[in-house]
């Protein structure tokens, strides 16, 4: 008799509930052990139950020893995020800070443009000669703190490089001892030697 399709929405009745959660997990946890076993896969697994008990599995070694691995393997492209987060952060305060910038100069330039320059006070004058000043050091400092992030950045790639370079001639040195230890096949060893006429 063939079964009906389960229907995926919670299952109210408790018993029933927690019977079908011991044979998910049953299920799902043999699963990961045959992906672990049949591929030479390493395999973490939590589960907690709707009463908060923790079920894990860890194929190969411990979970802390997996969870290690998995953060070191994740490190790499978490500076490349925060990097790249940090960069847009800073574009859009340097182009808040741009836009204001921009409107008080714009307001300074009809001043001047417009032969309003002659017509401003002493003191007006002074406000925007001190504003343009501050411009001026502001892009300065906005200019100077890019390119210290850009060479963080760049730093940050450089340790990534370095690390993928060091696993990629681990793995060359690897495999190079393993194909120095299998013997080459002479013509001496090759039963075939003795038919074969040049």
């Amino acid at each position: 008799m063939a079964r009906g399709k389960v229907q995926m929405k919670r299952i109210e009745n408790p018993v029933h509930r927690q019977v079908t959660f011991c044979k998910r997990r049953a299920g799902l946890l043999k699963k990961a052990k045959e992906l672990s076993v049949l591929c030479d896969a390493e395999i973490g697994l939590f589960i907690f139950s709707s009463r908060g008990k923790l079920y894990e599995l860890a194929t190969k070694g411990t979970m802390q020893g997996l969870l290690d691995k998995y953060m070191k393997s994740n490190r790499g492209s978490q500076l490349a995020c925060q990097a790249l987060e940090t960069q847009s952060l800073a574009a859009k305060q340097e182009i808040s800070m741009l836009k204001q910038e921009i409107e008080i100069l714009q307001k300074g330039m009809r001043y001047i443009f417009e032969g309003g320059a002659g017509t401003m006070s002493l003191d007006e004058l002074q406000v925007l000669e001190k504003n343009l000043e501050i411009w001026i050091y502001q892009i300065r400092s906005i200019k100077m703190d890019l390119m210290f992030q850009e060479i963080q950045l760049l730093r940050n790639k450089e340790g990534i490089l370095e690390a993928a370079n060091k696993c990629l001639q681990d793995k060359i040195e690897e495999v190079t001892e393993t194909i120095s230890f299998v013997p080459m096949m002479t013509q001496t060893d090759n039963p075939y030697s003795a038919y074969h006429t040049e």
